[in-house]
């Protein structure tokens, strides 16, 4: 199995612990990973991480698709694979109608559909086969809809990319996890327990046999949250928040996919109490209302015996790589020491 290494989205000030990425790295994690909501961008700190490393690969955990165009994400995917001998990988994601409308200011339209167009324009202009024209309901290159000059010229890419870049998407909805599967080279799924893969099993499978691969080709890579520590209620503490945000407060009622994922994966009657709690602005009352046992189920926590034996729930299933976020150096070097 492989490891992978989470950064967080950051707060008012960048901070990227180089020291704990130094570390990963020496203990043979594959990669480590940016990511981006409204604050700081995934793309610079990749870029920083990368001038400081030496094998560790690094990637995006993700790039918001509505941010940039698909051209503009090919030239940055081609730059950073060229500058850093090919360790470069992009992750891409739909983000969500609250961040995409209200901070891009653009519509967030068919995300699904968004994605594979993306994902198509990307490899197209990455191969350099010919100048890209595509004709999509999303994107058009080149553009001839309202406005247009009709001056737009196919293009070719200036640049030439010969490090072949992996393109992993996040998704946890039904289609769009088989979108994933179909056109991407891997997936992240937010949480995931490994006991419940049955809940990926359908769109993985229909999505591959679109592609024509098979699962060994398809990397699998679920975040999971690491908090090493005597208690387990204590260790708990923080993702009950993030949890909580996901579950209860990242979309509208009705409009929520981490609220339908929950209900997914057997936590119905307290996705329901956790999102009513949460939009009543009663976010402590929201925190505590998050079971114990899918916190248990996804994440690992609890002292270092606890840890390692909860390790082995991951073995021997369609996981190929394990996407560790939080993890002190100590957890970090527990899990590698399992796991490589």
């Amino acid at each position: 199995m492989k490891l992978g290494l989470l950064g967080g989205y950051g707060g008012r000030v960048v901070h990227l612990p180089m020291d704990r990425i130094r570390h990963a790295e020496a203990l043979g994690y594959e990669s480590v990973w940016t990511s981006e909501a409204y604050g700081a961008d995934a793309v610079s700190p990749a870029a920083w991480i990368l001038a400081q490393t030496e094998r560790i690969r690094v990637g995006t955990a993700i790039m918001q698709m509505s941010a940039r165009t698909p051209a503009m994400t090919a030239m940055t995917t081609m730059t950073l694979a060229q500058l850093s001998g090919g360790r470069f990988m992009l992750g891409l994601g739909a983000s969500g109608p609250q961040v995409v409308e209200g901070w891009h200011g653009v519509a967030y339209g068919k995300p699904v559909t968004r994605l594979k167009e993306y994902v198509a324009i990307v490899r197209k202009i990455l191969a350099r086969e010919e100048s890209v024209v595509f004709d999509g309901d999303q994107y058009q290159l080149p553009f001839s809809g309202p406005g247009a000059t009709g001056l737009g010229k196919p293009l070719k890419s200036i640049l030439h990319c010969a490090e072949h870049v992996p393109i992993y998407a996040a998704s946890i909805t039904p289609r769009g996890v088989r979108a994933a599967a179909e056109v991407a080279d891997g997936f992240f799924p937010i949480w995931m327990d490994p006991e419940k893969y049955s809940v990926f099993e359908q769109p993985v499978r229909e999505g591959l046999e679109a592609s024509g691969r098979t699962a060994a080709e398809f990397d699998f890579a679920p975040f999971v949250t690491v908090v090493m520590g005597d208690s387990v209620e204590e260790c708990m503490r923080p993702i009950r928040g993030t949890m909580a945000l996901y579950i209860g407060g990242m979309g509208a009622r009705g409009r929520n996919f981490y609220n339908d994922y929950a209900k997914a994966l057997g936590f119905g009657e307290a996705a329901v109490r956790i999102q009513d709690l949460y939009l009543s602005d009663r976010r402590d009352e929201a925190m505590a209302a998050v079971p114990a046992e899918l916190i248990d189920a996804c994440h690992l926590v609890g002292p270092a015996d606890r840890i390692r034996e909860r390790l082995q729930r991951w073995s021997g299933t369609n996981v190929s790589t394990l996407m560790i976020g939080g993890g002190s150096n100590e957890a970090l070097t527990l899990i590698a020491e399992e796991m490589l």
